[in-house]
């Protein structure tokens, strides 16, 4: 099934919270000179305009990066997340949102790589036209757990791995812990983020549960919930797992989350809680 199209999504507060912990991590691995790797398991098509069609049908990023537009961040992961948006726009308008792996091209220096795998019809193309020009760049029409197999570990032997995908199918979940293992098993050097969605509070935990039985250690978990969980249909929040996170993040985005709950869920909570130690 390939359905799933982001454009419809882009911006909203799971992105927020998909994209702070993202660029916090990139900004952990910057500070030492030697270079590293970007991969991306689900990449979609990258790059995405607010004022398409599909943007506007659902108007999702109002309840996201449009709550914190214009806001004057003070953590510095705030400040740099919205600061790679801001790159984007000009005369402070918001127009563009971009999607985790423009992030990393954005953020990346030219002696670090990326990689990503998307399989869309639509979306490859899109996504594929945006890198052409970089060097140290690998973007297949592929699946994502193909995608592990064929390009880890990569050359750099530090990174960052995230893996997103869209949840459509009930297997998703069991073949994203297989996945991650035989990652995890190729590239055991590397911070892995798992993005998740909050629908059933049952089914999260279960997911969770299988990550921690994995036994790979180090698990953090990071959370943020705009809506109380409820029993009808919808998301009501999402997280990231976070395998061999920097040290710095768990106190990094419990500063990020604090401050932006009063605008981007007021009426929701988050948290931020290690469940595997090394």
């Amino acid at each position: 099934m390939l359905s799933y199209r982001h454009s419809y999504h882009a911006g909203n507060h799971a992105d927020v919270i998909k994209h702070l912990v993202q660029v916090a991590i990139i900004d952990y691995l910057l500070k030492k000179n030697k270079p590293f790797c970007y991969h991306d398991s689900h990449a979609g098509a990258g790059l995405y305009s607010l004022d398409s069609e599909q943007a506007l049908k659902t108007a999702e990023y109002e309840t996201g990066i449009g709550k914190l537009w214009h806001h004057q961040p003070i953590s510095p992961a705030v400040q740099s997340y919205l600061q790679v948006v801001k790159s984007l726009n000009s005369d402070n308008d918001l127009s563009f949102y971009p999607g985790s792996p423009k992030i990393a091209e954005l953020m990346l220096r030219p002696s670090d790589s990326i990689q990503a795998t998307e399989l869309h019809p639509t979306d490859f193309p899109i996504l594929a036209s945006q890198f052409h020009r970089r060097r140290y760049t690998r973007i297949e029409k592929q699946d994502a757990w193909a995608g592990f197999k064929a390009m880890l570990p990569p050359l750099h032997k530090r990174g960052l791995v995230l893996i997103d995908p869209p949840y459509e199918l009930k297997h998703e979940y069991e073949d994203l812990v297989a996945g991650l293992q035989l990652a995890y098993q190729r590239f055991p050097q590397a911070t892995y983020a798992i993005w998740y969605p909050v629908i059933e509070r049952s089914t999260v935990e279960a997911f969770i549960a299988e990550l921690v039985a994995t036994g790979i250690k180090n698990q953090l978990r990071i959370e943020l919930c705009p809506i109380s969980d409820s029993q009808g249909f919808g998301m009501t929040g999402s997280g990231m797992l976070v395998i061999n996170p920097p040290y710095t993040l768990a106190d990094t985005m419990r500063q990020a989350l604090s401050e932006i709950q009063p605008l981007v869920a007021p009426d929701g909570d988050w948290q931020v809680h290690q469940l595997v130690l090394e």
